[in-house]
């Protein structure tokens, strides 16, 4: 097993936050003999300041935090130590997929619809033919007593597990079942299955380099304002924390 890859990080509310490109934090991903990649945009951190479990697990030295969010990007300015890019979890998801075909290791893909997770599969082998899929699940179990999926997990035996089911149940899983299983590689995506299955489109190329993609994803799903409010609360807590300082 090879060395544990250095980078560049800031330090945002405890949180080890990478800030250097894609390149380098896929390089980085397989250089850890075990890894939980969180998806560190507001919500998701937000969520981690409010629980221990969580918190503690995204600041120990098994997890890498990725600058997922515009939010996340303007704590950065604010403390005057900005990331170098936005790192969209999808974007390093689809990275991972594609070292994993190159190398012929197995990926396993758990959460979404039965119907929106089977399309996903479908894609991800239509994008990549050679990608091994040891196997995939639903979202919807018991989160306190999966078995079943465990054990097939742990008889697969695949580097990444990829887990779609939005904040904080796939960090709770995740946090919960990563010592005993096999997999090297643990991420939560949120709703990448949805997009990867042509479900749920993508923001326009324009508004997410703008950091706009969350005005976009409103507008299709209103639903999701309410989960905005982590934004202002997160930066607020940032702002204030740099005061104290």
């Amino acid at each position: 097993m090879g060395k544990k890859e250095k980078f560049k990080s800031i330090d945002i509310l405890g949180y080890n936050i990478f800030s250097e490109d894609i390149e380098k934090c896929v390089k980085t991903v397989f250089s850890y003999d075990k890894v939980h990649i969180v998806s560190g945009n507001p919500e998701v951190l937000y969520t981690g300041l409010n629980n221990k479990e969580l918190f503690d697990n995204f600041t120990s030295k098994s997890s890498l935090i990725i600058p997922d969010g515009v939010g996340t990007q303007i704590s950065g300015k604010i403390l005057k130590t900005p990331v170098q890019e936005k790192i969209a979890g999808i974007e390093l998801m689809k990275k991972i997929i594609d070292e994993c075909e190159k190398t012929g290791e197995g990926i396993y893909l758990l959460g979404a619809s039965e119907e929106n997770l089977k399309a996903c599969v479908a894609n991800i082998i239509r994008d990549y033919p050679k990608i091994n899929i040891v196997g995939y699940h639903n979202g919807f179990f018991d989160l306190e007593d999966p078995k079943e999926i465990l054990e097939e997990i742990k008889k697969k035996k695949p580097l990444a597990l990829f887990v779609a089911m939005g904040c904080p149940r796939q960090e709770k899983f995740i946090v919960k079942y990563m010592d005993q299983l096999p997999c090297k590689i643990y991420m939560g995506v949120g709703g990448s299955f949805d997009v990867i299955a042509e479900k749920v489109n993508r923001a326009p190329r324009w508004m997410i380099n703008i950091g706009m993609e969350w005005a976009y994803r409103v507008a299709k799903e209103p639903w999701r304002i309410k989960r905005l409010g982590s934004i202002p609360k997160f930066i607020w807590t940032v702002a204030k924390s740099r005061g104290n300082k």
